[in-house]
């Protein structure tokens, strides 16, 4: 962490949020003096971060705040989480995709920003348990008035399933509709990655629906935000070993880098070299 008057908020709360994580607890004075703002700067940005349930206050500081394994936020309680790192994923991801081929989107904020970022790669197929991402482009194909689709519009495939909190379709339903299928790419939003746990959730029933997804996937691209890293849901559905890519953002620490690149083909991080 290093002196800046000019961090803008977002920033500096993603800094003091690694720091709270990275040491299990920091005080405000330590932060005042690290990043050089008054102590009521401070004292917001930790309200501000208890607000989004991130750390737990405590007198002269804060400490991470301990989740069940089974905790499932929901949707609108996650996409205002990291939404600028979110933004840049999708983006980085975005560009990935191949006009006219099959892909898949899983459920979650980040493969959420990327279905807006879609939205003009022609020819599209997309298969989706998200209700929000059809929504995306279900949208964008309403846009143009008269009931018509625009021209290149993608083609949309939205499994059935019992609905999430995080506005997923998950369960049998969704599982036999994707197995029947195949794609060239999947983007997977995921709760967790870790060495140890690999791919997790904190719902049993869309840890077995995401598996599914893999199998139906020549390729698997992870889009997931530094924060999901070292949390562990309930459920782990997959090894680190077969995600071919992780997009994640600049967030993500040198040393975790290394030990990621140990156990998968791509890191790709937005506005640097792929590793």
């Amino acid at each position: 962490m290093t002196d800046n008057q000019n961090l803008l908020a977002e920033q500096r709360r993603a800094l003091i949020l690694d720091e709270v994580r990275r040491r299990g607890g920091v005080r405000v004075n330590e932060l005042t003096r690290r990043l050089n703002v008054s102590d009521m700067t401070i004292r917001r940005d930790l309200d501000a971060l208890a607000r989004q349930g991130m750390v737990a206050k405590v007198h002269g500081g804060a400490v991470p705040v301990v989740e069940a394994s089974t905790h499932e936020p929901g949707f609108e309680a996650k996409s205002v989480l990291e939404p600028s790192a979110k933004d840049e994923i999708a983006r980085t991801a975005a560009a990935l995709v191949a006009p006219g081929t099959a892909i898949a989107l899983s459920g979650g904020t980040t493969t959420y920003a990327l279905a807006r970022h879609l939205l003009d790669v022609p020819d599209l197929t997309v298969v989706t348990n998200s209700v929000r991402v059809a929504d995306v482009f279900h949208e964008a194909q309403q846009s143009g008035g008269g009931g018509e689709s625009r021209r290149g519009a993608a083609t949309v495939v939205l499994t059935g399933g019992v609905r999430t909190p995080s506005d997923a379709l998950v369960g049998p339903v969704a599982d036999r509709a994707i197995r029947s299928l195949h794609f060239d790419l999947l983007f997977l939003g995921v709760h967790g990655v870790s060495v140890e746990a690999g791919l997790s959730t904190p719902n049993l029933a869309e840890a077995e629906t995401n598996r599914c997804l893999m199998r139906s996937a020549r390729r698997v691209v992870v889009v997931a935000d530094h924060t999901k890293w070292g949390t562990v849901g309930l459920s782990s559905f997959a090894a680190l070993d077969e995600v071919d890519t992780w997009v994640t953002d600049r967030g993500l620490p040198e040393g975790v880098r290394a030990e990621v690149t140990e156990h998968l083909p791509g890191l790709v991080v937005p506005g640097e070299e792929q590793a």
